[in-house]
C-alpha cells in the first residue's frame, strides 16, 4: 500500500510526469533556496529528492521577497526528449496588484543543466504546458484580477507557446469563468478526443478541492463535470471530485491542487497537496483566519487512485470524493523495501551539504558556509539578523511530523551582544523559536530562548552563563508541536531551561504573512556589527520523536 502523505511536511502544488519506468514530482519552494524540489520514484511509494533545477542567480533571484512569496506552483512535463518545467515566481502578493512573473526551464535530462528561464505571459500564477498530438503547445493558467470587486473570481486563460522561437504567441484567450468560485492551478490533458481543463478550487484552506472540465477543443468552451455523488451544502460550491471540506475527521485535510499521470499499465493516479491539522485552532479574534485549525507542517504531497468513468470522467477510484491515507499501490510495481537511512545525524563530513538543506533567499555557497575551513564542521560565518530578506546565514531541513527531535553541537565565542549562533525552529522571518549562544555585558557567555510570533519579540528565558572555550549541545524536543529546550556544556549534564512552548504559532494560518509554506529547523549564525564571527557546527540532527 502506499501510505499519505507520500512527500510529508511543506511540500504544497505537486506536479507529476512520467518518463518510461521513472516518475518525478516537482513541488513549490516560495522563499527557499533553491528554487523548486524534484522527487524520484519508480514505484509511487518511495520517493527520493534528486535535484533542485533552479540553483543558479541566472535562473532565480530571490532577495527582497517576502514570506511565501517567490518560487510558486511549478509545472513539470516532458515530450520528445525535453523535460519543461514552469513556474511562478511571486515578488508582491500582500498588495492589491500582484505580481506574477511566469518562466519557463528546460532540459534533456532530469539532473540538469536546466536553461535560464524563458519567459512568458505573466496574467496569473500556477502556469501549465500541454504538449498537443499536433506538436502545438499551450500554456494555461489562472488570471489574478486586482479589481475591486473582481470580475470573475475564477478565470483561466491559454494562449499558445512557440517552442522555436522561445515566446508565447497569438492571443490570449479566456477558456472558462466563474462567477463564484475560484479556480487555480490548472493542467490541459487529451484523451479519447477529449480536452480535460483539471483546476483546484476554493483556495488551499479546508475548503479546497479539485474540479474537471471538458471540451472538444483546447479552446473551449469548457463544461464542469457535475454528479450527484459530489458532496456539495450550498449553491455556490464547487462541483469536486476530490477534496475533504466535508470530512474534518480524516487525516489529509486541504486537498486539492491535483496533477494526474498514467501508469504503463494504464492505471491512473492524482497527486495532490494535503494538510495534517492540529488539535489547536487560532484564537476566535484572531485578524486572520480566525478560529481555524494550525497546520504547523505546512501543506504536504499526497496520492491517489483514480479511473475513468463509461462516460469519460475523471472520478476517484473508490467513487467517493474523500481522499484516503492508504491507496493501492500500482500492479505493475513491486514496491521495493525502502532503504535506511544510514543516520539522521548530518557530521558535515562531506564536501557538500546535504540537499534536504535550505537557506532562505540566497544560494550556499563558501562565503558563509565552509565544509573545508574546518574538516569534519560546518563553519557559519555570521552576517544579518533573521528579518533580512537579503542576506542571512540559516540554513534548514523539513518538519516532517509533530514529534521530533532536533539538536546539534556547536563551538562559538561571541565578544559582543549582536553575535549569536544555535538552533532554530521557524516558519519565516517573524515566527521562529531561537535557542542561542550569545555575549552579555554583566553574565558574559551566554545561552536563552527567543521568540519572534509575528514582529513580537520576547525571551523566554534569561540569559544563562555558560563556559567558554567548551563545545555546547543544544536540543529541541517537540511532541505533538509542544517543545522543551534543553542545553549542556561539554562533561555537563543536560539543563532543560524551557518547556511545553506550544510551536503551533508557526503554522500556516497563524501566521499574519505567509500561509504557504511549513515549519524548518535549522542552524544559523549571526554577527550583527559586520566582521562575520563564525560559529563550527559538529553535527545536526533531525529526526522523528522516539518514545
Amino acid at each position: 500500500m502506499i501510505h499519505n502523505p507520500i512527500l510529508k511536511g511543506f511540500h504544497p502544488d505537486p506536479s507529476i510526469v512520467r518518463v518510461g519506468e521513472d516518475y518525478y514530482i516537482a513541488t513549490s519552494t516560495f522563499e527557499w533556496w533553491p528554487g523548486i524540489r524534484l522527487h524520484h520514484s519508480t514505484d509511487l511509494v518511495n520517493w527520493e529528492l534528486i535535484e533542485y533545477p533552479l540553483n543558479r542567480t541566472s535562473q532565480l533571484d530571490l532577495r527582497g521577497v517576502g514570506a511565501s512569496q517567490g518560487v510558486w506552483a511549478p509545472c513539470l512535463t516532458y515530450d520528445k526528449g525535453v523535460f519543461y518545467l514552469l513556474y511562478t515566481v511571486v515578488n508582491s502578493f500582500y498588495c492589491n496588484m500582484y505580481d506574477t512573473n511566469n518562466y519557463l526551464v528546460t532540459a534533456t535530462d532530469i539532473h540538469g543543466p536546466w536553461s535560464d528561464p524563458i519567459p512568458l505571459n505573466n496574467f496569473g500564477f500556477d502556469p501549465s504546458l500541454f504538449h498537443d498530438d499536433d506538436g502545438r503547445k499551450y500554456m494555461v493558467s489562472m488570471v489574478t484580477d486586482h479589481r475591486v470587486p473582481k470580475k470573475y473570481v475564477g478565470r483561466l486563460v491559454l494562449q499558445e507557446y512557440d517552442p522555436v522561437q522561445q515566446k508565447m504567441k497569438g492571443p490570449v484567450r479566456d477558456i472558462y469563468r466563474a462567477d463564484k468560485i475560484f479556480l487555480e492551478g490548472p493542467h490541459i490533458f487529451e484523451r479519447n478526443g477529449w480536452y480535460y481543463l483539471f483546476s483546484a478550487d476554493t483556495g488551499t484552506g479546508e475548503g479546497h478541492g479539485q474540479t474537471i472540465q471538458r471540451s472538444r477543443d483546447v479552446w473551449g468552451p469548457y463544461e464542469m463535470y457535475q454528479a450527484d455523488f459530489m458532496e456539495r451544502t450550498a449553491d455556490n460550491e464547487a462541483y469536486s471530485i476530490l477534496t475533504s471540506r466535508h470530512h474534518e475527521d480524516i487525516l489529509l485535510q486541504k486537498s486539492g491542487h491535483c496533477d494526474l499521470v498514467e501508469t504503463p499499465e494504464g492505471e491512473w493516479y492524482a497527486v495532490h497537496l494535503c494538510g495534517r491539522a492540529m488539535d489547536r485552532r487560532n484564537p476566535a479574534d484572531a485578524p486572520k483566519f480566525a478560529g481555524e485549525r494550525r497546520y504547523m507542517l505546512g501543506r504536504e504531497t499526497a496520492i491517489q487512485k483514480m479511473k475513468w468513468t463509461e462516460d469519460d470522467w475523471l472520478v476517484m477510484a473508490d467513487g467517493s470524493t474523500t481522499p484516503k491515507e492508504y491507496v493501492e499501490e500500482s500492479c505493475g510495481h513491486q514496491t521495493a523495501e525502502k532503504p535506511q537511512a544510514e543516520t539522521d545525524r548530518d557530521h558535515f563530513d562531506k564536501t557538500v551539504l546535504d540537499p534536504e538543506y535550505q537557506s532562505l533567499r540566497i544560494p550556499m555557497t563558501e562565503y558563509y558556509l565552509s565544509l573545508t575551513e574546518r574538516p569534519g564542521y560546518l563553519r557559519m560565518y555570521g552576517r544579518s539578523g533573521l528579518a533580512s530578506k537579503f542576506s542571512q546565514t540559516l540554513i534548514a531541513k523539513r518538519l516532517t511530523e509533530f514529534d521530533m527531535d532536533i539538536s546539534t553541537k556547536m563551538e562559538f565565542e561571541p565578544e559582543v551582544f549582536k553575535q549569536m549562533a544555535g538552533l532554530i525552529l521557524l516558519y519565516d522571518t517573524d515566527n521562529y523559536l531561537y535557542l542561542h549562544v550569545s555575549m552579555d555585558e554583566d553574565c558574559g557567555k551566554c545561552i536563552t530562548l527567543l521568540k519572534a510570533e509575528n514582529k513580537k519579540y520576547e525571551y523566554l528565558t534569561d540569559y544563562i552563563p555558560v563556559y567558554s572555550g567548551l563545545p555546547i549541545y543544544l536540543k529541541a524536543e517537540m511532541q505533538n508541536g509542544y517543545i522543551d529546550f534543553s542545553y549542556r556544556v561539554e562533561g555537563c549534564e543536560w539543563q532543560k531551561i524551557a518547556e511545553h512552548i506550544d510551536g503551533s504559532f508557526m503554522s500556516d494560518e497563524a501566521c499574519n504573512e505567509g500561509w504557504f509554506t511549513g515549519a524548518m529547523a535549522g542552524i544559523c549564525c549571526q554577527d550583527l556589527t559586520g566582521f562575520g564571527k563564525y560559529a563550527d557546527f559538529d553535527w545536526f540532527e533531525v529526526k522523528p520523536y522516539e518514545d
